[in-house]
């Protein structure tokens, strides 16, 4: 049984998705392969990779992963919240950390 959404979701984020499908269709295009093939050689439905390629939010990023693997893309997606790149975390965090750093007490060992 599908969940629904109980909210929805932001316009960006749904015009992420599509374009994503997009560009995902586009791919499989290119290496002229039809829908039927690449849905099997993801071990997915015909339906799923076409409700990917038209960007319905729903379906399972393991899903749009497999496919991605199998168009040899996956590794475009390693910079996907890379905490490298996360400049606004990396700020938050410095901002938690203590202001000064306490001296150790003298060693007294005689």
């Amino acid at each position: 049984m599908a969940h629904e959404i109980t909210q929805p979701l932001p316009l960006e984020v749904l015009k992420s998705v599509e374009s994503l499908g997009g560009r995902i269709r586009i791919a499989r295009l290119r290496r002229r392969l039809n829908m039927d093939e690449l849905a099997k050689a993801c071990g997915i439905g015909r339906r799923t990779l076409y409700r990917i390629e038209n960007g319905e939010p729903g379906v399972a990023i393991g899903f749009t992963l497999a496919v991605l693997w199998k168009l040899g893309l996956l590794d475009t997606v390693r910079a996907v919240a890379d905490p490298d790149d996360d400049e606004h975390g990396k700020i938050l965090e410095a901002a938690r950390r203590p202001q000064r750093v306490r001296a150790r007490a003298p060693d007294n060992d005689f």
